[in-house]
């Protein structure tokens, strides 16, 4: 099972500015607020105003195919 890490990034205010794997269809803010519900253990913290999720291949295939839809 291959894992990928989605790399964050957020603004001063906490809204997030960039973020890895987002469907075209998804705001930043919104792909993180459904990765964010939709996963459990699975993001870290980093300092700099940054943090990644890690999650298999499928799960970001099936959460994405959930933002188009």
């Amino acid at each position: 099972m291959e894992n990928v890490m989605i790399h964050v990034r957020f603004n001063n205010d906490g809204s997030v500015m960039e973020i890895g794997e987002r469907p075209s269809a998804a705001s930043a803010q919104a792909w993180f607020n459904h990765l964010s519900r939709s996963t459990h253990d699975c993001y870290e913290a980093l300092s700099g105003g940054r943090g990644i999720f890690r999650v298999a291949r499928e799960k970001v295939d099936e959460l994405k195919k959930e933002l188009q839809s």
